[in-house]
């Protein structure tokens, strides 16, 4: 068995590590049009500052996508699945996946590649060649996402730096033995993120931007209703009605499950003790801190950090 440094829980799923199904979320997406560079039958994309890096915004689209981040901690946000990676990240997701950027907490200069392909990218049927059956389990396993680790980050990640460097045809050869590779490995974690009905309501689609946006920045102090729905021109039992209607939850629980997703990484730091961790990641009470944390991650916050300092040891 392999282990790895990863802060990991899905939400709203309250058991560690279970294989219950959790219920899905509904936030509305908005569909991203991807288009190929002349010349090429996928689509590779290199962002090296902050300027360039995708903005934060909750979108899907119709390809696979490998997304490398060479260094520095952030969030992935995918689904209804919230964790963090901790040096870098390499991530492989399925077709019609909703998330969010995956570099808009991440400060740390760094590299950032995007590669997508559709499904059939070579044509209908060449995924049913044998030759290539570990990519097309691989394509299987995506529907959830993973995240790679270990030696397979490492060596992936420097040959899709490489990648735009290559003449076209080398590239697509390059490309495919990347899949082949990470179809391979057994260095990867799935993330469990559920997918759920896709409604594209271009509404919808601001309003949770600009809430994810407020939540993002006002998570560590109290968010009274009034504001949070006065932030998206509504009343607050309009809003607490729409938010239910869309994720199944109501915001006061959404917004503890932002806040502990949090402090799963603030744990990772030794030198912060809970009760920092707690206040840190908007708790002014420590004993409803370590209930929301029981009761989101299925753990307190003192096992969680414990298991964390064993998979690091090992």
């Amino acid at each position: 068995m392999c282990f790895h440094k990863t802060l990991i829980f899905n939400i709203p799923n309250k058991n560690w590590r279970s294989d219950v199904s959790p219920q899905p979320m509904i936030m509305k997406a908005v569909l991203e049009k991807i288009e190929p560079v002349f010349g090429n039958s996928f689509t590779i994309r290199k962002f090296e500052n902050a300027e360039q890096c995708n903005k934060p915004n909750w979108h899907f689209h119709p390809e696979y996508e490998i997304v490398f981040i060479s260094n520095g901690r952030g969030k992935r946000h995918i689904g209804d699945h919230i964790s963090f990676f901790d040096d870098g990240d390499l991530i492989f997701l399925g077709p019609n996946l909703p998330h969010f950027g995956f570099t808009d907490e991440l400060y740390e200069p760094h590299i950032e590649i995007v590669v997508q392909l559709k499904e059939d990218f070579l044509g209908q049927d060449f995924l049913s060649s044998p030759e290539l059956i570990k990519i097309k389990q691989l394509f299987e396993r995506s529907a959830q996402g993973l995240t790679f680790f270990g030696h397979t980050k490492k060596s992936i990640g420097a040959r899709l730096l490489h990648l735009m460097e290559l003449p076209h045809f080398n590239r697509l050869l390059e490309l495919l033995d990347i899949l082949h590779q990470l179809g391979q490995s057994e260095e990867f974690e799935v993330l469990n993120a559920q997918g759920y009905p896709l409604e594209v309501n271009p509404q919808d689609h601001d309003r949770m931007n600009r809430l994810y946006e407020y939540v993002q920045k006002n998570f560590q102090q109290q968010m009274k209703l009034e504001e949070v729905a006065e932030h998206i021109n509504m009343t607050v039992p309009a809003f607490c009605r729409y938010f239910k209607k869309l994720t199944h939850k109501t915001f006061s629980h959404f917004a503890n499950e932002y806040r502990i997703a949090h402090a799963c990484r603030l744990l990772g730091n030794d030198d912060l003790s809970i009760t920092g961790v707690s206040y840190e990641s908007g708790f002014n009470n420590l004993s409803h801190f370590n209930r929301q944390f029981k009761n989101i991650t299925g753990l307190s916050p003192k096992e969680y950090r414990k298991n964390l300092k064993k998979v690091v040891a090992l």
